[in-house]
């Protein structure tokens, strides 16, 4: 399809995140630190919760599908990122920015979802204790995980194929360090308001609901935690969730601000910081804050170290 002398299956140009700053380079070894960090130990993660038996708890389970979408979601668009800084390109294919807009919407809808399924597990396990293995079944878990990735799924497959058959013919160049939904809209030549009214209807669904879940979740074990006799549990709990809802606020917040928020607050520089916060270091925070943090977690790291060690001294006599 041709429009004016622009066809519409065209390369586009992603200006990236390096391009208005003053140590481009220091701020790609940032990214690559954190990117290698995010993937190490949401891997780690994830063969811990395999590996050790004590970590076989639905919470545990719905922990490893979050690292399992974090480590897929910062591969979608930050080595991509990385390459072209090295290479000096900018080029990315009109399939390519169709299949990076496509994995995002759908990884990054999915973990809307299983953050506000996941507050769910840990009201249960707070508030009603004794009905845990009745509320919190390996069928309600499985149903969890399946819901998040099929909410994820809908939403990538209903709004990349709409978004990729407008007509780009206004400049290739994408302000942004990958195909995001508002960066691709601003180079149509034709009135997306519509699409854009839509995409707002769907975006506040996707983010105040998982979003209310989480608050009233949470208040509620705020309340329950605040009944408890033992100080030193109060104090343990508090710290946790407060820890939660400050990723989550992070994740979601800069979501909303991406999607929701009207064009006058916008710019491409605010744009494109904001786009980092839950593209770049919410992958790398979520292990922390959620698993690593965890005594459980930690003493399972420890003993495989422990194991892998002991298998080294004894492979060297």
């Amino acid at each position: 399809m041709e429009w004016g002398n622009y066809s519409m299956y065209a390369d586009f140009l992603l200006l990236g995140l390096f391009s208005d700053n003053d140590f481009p380079w220091l701020l790609f070894a940032l990214i690559l630190f954190v990117f290698v960090i995010s993937i190490a130990s949401n891997t780690i993660m994830i063969i811990l919760i395999h590996l050790d038996s004590r970590l076989h708890t639905p919470m545990y389970y719905l922990l490893s599908q979050l690292s399992l979408m974090d480590i897929l979601y910062i591969s979608t668009i930050v080595p991509k990122m990385l390459v072209d800084q090295i290479l000096g390109q900018r080029a990315i294919s009109f399939a390519g920015c169709t299949a990076q807009h496509f994995l995002y919407l759908t990884l990054a809808g999915a973990e809307f979802f299983l953050l506000g399924l996941m507050s769910y597990d840990r009201y249960v396990a707070i508030c009603n204790p004794l009905r845990y293995p009745v509320l919190m079944s390996r069928k309600v878990c499985m149903l969890i995980v399946l819901a998040a990735w099929l909410g994820g799924s809908i939403d990538g497959f209903l709004l990349t194929p709409v978004t990729m058959q407008f007509p780009f013919c206004a400049s290739r160049e994408i302000n942004h360090f990958f195909c995001e939904v508002p960066a691709l809209l601003k180079l149509s030549c034709t009135d997306t308001s519509t699409y854009e009214t839509a995409m707002y209807v769907c975006c506040i669904m996707m983010l105040l609901i998982p979003f209310s879940v989480i608050s009233a979740s949470y208040t509620r074990i705020l309340i329950t935690v605040y009944r408890m006799s033992e100080a030193e549990g109060r104090r343990k709990a508090v710290a946790t969730c407060s820890s939660h809802m400050v990723v989550v606020s992070l994740f979601y917040g800069a979501a909303m601000y991406t999607y929701v928020l009207p064009h006058s607050y916008h710019t491409p520089e605010k744009d494109k910081a904001v786009s980092a916060f839950y593209t770049i270091l919410t992958p790398l925070l979520n292990p922390l804050i959620y698993s690593l943090r965890n005594k459980d977690v930690t003493g399972a790291l420890q003993k495989a170290l422990g194991k892998c060690l002991s298998s080294g001294s004894v492979s060297m006599f």
